[in-house]
């Protein structure tokens, strides 16, 4: 038992150390950027056998709304539905972006209690993006640009989750934690690209996302997420970049299958 313990804390350390190196290469990649495409949150169903259902939503800090829902179709394979959206207007930008997306992949669960799972999923999606940067010259008028593009996205994603290896212990109640990795690559692709009207150099990249989660469980249905992240893209592009993080807050619902 106490060799165990010793592995988890070892374990959670290194989680840690490398949560804060990704969360400082953010910080350093965020001021300034901005781009056509914003990653939705990952969808982690954590299925451990046939029969389950999960929801749940999410939001960013920049009002990048994410709906995820998955089903356990057997003991070992789940599909996937990712939706998300962002309607923002604000001084020098607005931005509005859908994406919808669909997969599939694998399950199973692990280790001397099963309390470890594995899943993997691949699919596709589609959405658009449309943003106007508002620039006020020094007589008062005022420039824009719009940028408008329809888009296409393939993926792929790893997600390895412990479950209560941790609790919080509030007013006498312990809420379990569970914790979880996702690495996702994404393949984009534009199409229908103009700007102000007129069509433009179409792009593409692949983006590497490491994300990490915490899950805080309110009742055995229903747990509290936070994610965060970054985004890498592969290649160096004008307006198809890796411009936005995955922070977010939201909450998982699952009914059935095993106690999370």
């Amino acid at each position: 038992m106490k060799k165990t313990s010793t592995r988890f804390l070892s374990g959670f350390k290194n989680n840690s150390i490398l949560f804060y190196c990704v969360l400082a290469c953010t910080l350093l990649l965020m001021p300034g950027c901005v781009s056509t495409y914003m990653p939705n949150v990952p969808n982690v169903p954590m299925f451990t056998q046939k029969g389950e259902l999960s929801a749940a939503g999410h939001i960013t800090p920049k009002g990048n709304i994410t709906f995820n829902t998955a089903y356990a179709v057997t003991d070992h394979f789940g599909v996937i539905l990712n939706g998300s959206m962002l309607s923002s207007e604000r001084r020098k930008r607005d931005f509005t972006h859908n994406l919808l997306e669909a997969g599939g992949g694998y399950f199973t669960t692990f280790g001397p209690n099963k309390n470890r799972i594995l899943e993997l999923y691949a699919g596709y999606g589609a959405g658009s993006s449309d943003r106007t940067e508002k620039d006020e010259h020094e007589d008062g008028t005022m420039h824009y640009k719009r940028m408008e593009a329809n888009f296409s996205k393939y993926f792929v994603q790893a997600n390895f989750t412990s479950k209560k290896k941790k609790s919080l212990k509030v007013f006498k109640h312990e809420f379990p934690l569970n914790y979880g990795t996702t690495l996702r690559a994404s393949y984009v692709n534009m199409h229908d690209y103009k700007i102000n009207n007129e069509p433009a150099k179409e792009e593409d990249n692949i983006f590497i996302e490491p994300i990490f989660y915490t899950r805080l469980t309110l009742n055995p249905s229903v747990q509290l997420q936070y994610t965060s992240g970054t985004t890498f893209g592969l290649k160096n592009r004008d307006d198809l970049t890796a411009a936005y993080s995955v922070f977010s807050l939201g909450f998982v619902i699952n009914v059935g299958g095993k106690a999370k």
